[in-house]
């Protein structure tokens, strides 16, 4: 897919997404965002990750919405958004689609929440945990340096992706 003339490319369950306020675009579960410095994205994560790629001098950017690690059975014929492994690539793609030398981004990782704490989960059943586990180690193996991540504890998180500086807000919310 290419980019718009609007700056940004924005998917859902391989689907563009056109419908945008001004400049501010909010990620559901299963989307990601590749754009320039005119965005502000946001989304709010409880056990899904987020994964944030950002290059400095370009002022481009990527953010994610995922909801699981990886696809449990069998193979898609198309990436999807929905998961850690896939959306990497999508995004990755698309940023060099857009002249984005890879080498040259950091990355960020969010979310990965423990939204039933009440409940003694195993390590290897905790979505939230494998679903942060994925993200760090995929970003590792495309070699984009992790310099900031919020993840694990208890809840939900908001966040707000600001495309232009790179800074990433992070709000953790009260599950009450």
């Amino acid at each position: 897919m290419n980019l718009h003339d609007d700056g940004f490319s924005s998917y859902k369950n391989k689907q563009l997404v056109l419908d945008i306020a001004g400049d501010e675009i909010y990620l559901n579960p299963g989307e990601y965002f590749v754009g320039d410095a005119r965005f502000k994205v946001r989304t709010l994560l409880g056990s899904c990750v987020s994964m944030v790629i950002w290059h400095a001098q370009l002022q481009h950017g990527a953010m994610s919405h995922c909801i699981l690690s990886r696809r449990q059975v069998g193979s898609a014929l198309q990436l999807d958004g929905s998961y850690v492994d896939e959306v990497l690539e999508l995004m990755v793609r698309q940023l060099q689609k857009l002249g984005v030398p890879l080498h040259e981004c950091v990355a960020k990782v969010f979310g990965g929440g423990n939204m039933f704490p009440e409940q003694q989960i195993l390590d290897q059943l905790n979505v939230g945990k494998k679903n942060g586990e994925a993200a760090k180690a995929l970003l590792q193996k495309y070699g984009l340096p992790i310099i900031s991540e919020d993840l694990f504890s208890e809840g939900h998180r908001e966040l707000i992706f600001d495309v232009k500086s790179g800074e990433v807000w992070v709000r953790h919310v009260n599950n009450c």
